[in-house]
């Protein structure tokens, strides 16, 4: 990897009711921060400012959310919310307080103390997938278990693609809905665990029909990434939308995260690519590094687009058994140069090369393949009790 200079991170870059409406007052969990709402001036004085181009503050920002969590703002509100964030471009201090409004409500995994994981959790939504996505960071993350890195992944099923991590984990057999206990069980026992979005943010159910309804990607795309349940500070995420890629090492590190990577492929894809180079921006000690990789440095030959595509989640099942299996391709490569990632990210390696050598004795050596059989087992174990 060849870095530039680091540099300082963290840089940020009707239809609503207008109180003729009383409601009685919040007893729930969220009732102080609805109350803020309400001093905040309500849906207006959130509105109002975005569409005059202005940014909010994180508690504006995180008030505003927390109603929609709570089941208390209109459909209307939402979209007009997240259309006029996205219109305008949502800051780091923004992203930040949907953060933590979103944190207030999720249920927690709760890992041994001084466990240090990882999660491969992207934003989603490149345009590549959506005809046949290939569950790269879930099989990666096979793959950094297999080299001695806890994993603790968070995921969905498809939204804009043809198979989500969810979906390919279910099709292996897994039993994918565990709460806390079970989860944090896999990770221990098996390596790797898997924390199933709507499991642990079910108040997000207030805001699905909305999102389905609009049909376009909204700040919600770029919200999973930063909100595992488990808390982990160890991440690479990959992003489709390059401009992006700095807010979200902005937010990363606003909420606590210690070593990150977000990365993104200069083919669109929201992994690091082999098909061209790709773009790095490394959270790590207080600063953030911007890099580009090259994979023919790293020995890893060019591959055609077609070559790294995948399919619906039987399909992807049976490419992500080769892979394990160590069948050598452009799945394979694809796979351990975002594995390698991984292994950067936990700082167990100095750098991709290093992490790619890892990688490719984490699946020769059999280990990345015993992560995923365990994990089928322990889960359902989990799920029986």
């Amino acid at each position: 990897m060849v870095c530039g200079a680091a540099r300082p991170s963290g840089s940020g870059a009707g239809c609503c009711a207008t109180g003729a409406v009383r409601r009685e007052p919040r007893r729930g969990p969220l009732a102080r921060v609805s109350a803020t709402l309400e001093e905040l001036g309500g849906w207006p004085g959130v509105l109002r400012p975005l569409l005059a181009g202005e940014d909010l503050s994180a508690a504006h920002a995180r008030a505003a959310l927390a109603e929609v969590l709570d089941g208390a703002a209109t459909s209307a509100q939402l979209a007009a919310f997240l259309v006029a964030l996205r219109a305008k471009g949502e800051t780091v201090e923004e992203m930040r307080g949907l953060v933590e409004a979103m944190r207030d409500v999720a249920e927690r995994v709760e890992l041994p103390v001084g466990l240090v994981a990882v999660d491969t959790c992207g934003s989603g939504g490149a345009a590549s997938r959506r005809r046949a996505a290939f569950n790269v960071s879930t099989i990666a993350g096979f793959v950094i278990a297999g080299a001695g890195v806890a994993v603790c992944k968070h995921g969905n099923r498809a939204a804009s693609s043809t198979s989500g991590s969810a979906d390919l984990l279910e099709a292996m057999g897994m039993t994918i809905d565990l709460g806390p206990a079970g989860v944090a069980r896999c990770v221990t026992e098996a390596g790797m665990g898997f924390c199933f979005a709507p499991r642990f943010h079910p108040a997000m159910r207030h805001a699905g029909p909305t999102r389905r309804e609009m049909g376009v990607p909204t700040v919600f795309n770029f919200l999973g990434p930063l909100t595992n349940p488990a808390g982990v500070r160890r991440q690479v995420v990959g992003v489709s939308d390059p401009a992006m890629a700095e807010r979200l090492v902005g937010v990363l590190e606003a909420t606590g995260t210690e070593r990150a990577l977000v990365v993104f492929g200069h083919d669109g894809l929201d992994e690091l690519t082999t098909t061209t180079t790709s773009t790095v921006l490394e959270l790590h000690e207080g600063g953030v590094r911007v890099s580009e990789v090259d994979p023919l440095v790293l020995g890893i030959p060019r591959a055609e687009a077609a070559a790294i595509r995948g399919g619906d989640a039987r399909a992807n099942l049976d490419l992500a058994r080769r892979v394990l299996d160590g069948e050598r391709g452009a799945h394979r490569d694809l796979v351990l140069l975002n594995a390698a990632a991984g292994l950067v990210a936990a700082g167990v390696v100095e750098d991709l090369a290093a992490g790619y050598e890892a990688a490719v004795a984490s699946v020769d050596g059999g280990a990345a393949a015993q992560v995923a059989e365990r994990m089928v087992v322990v889960s359902r174990r989990a799920a029986t009790g």
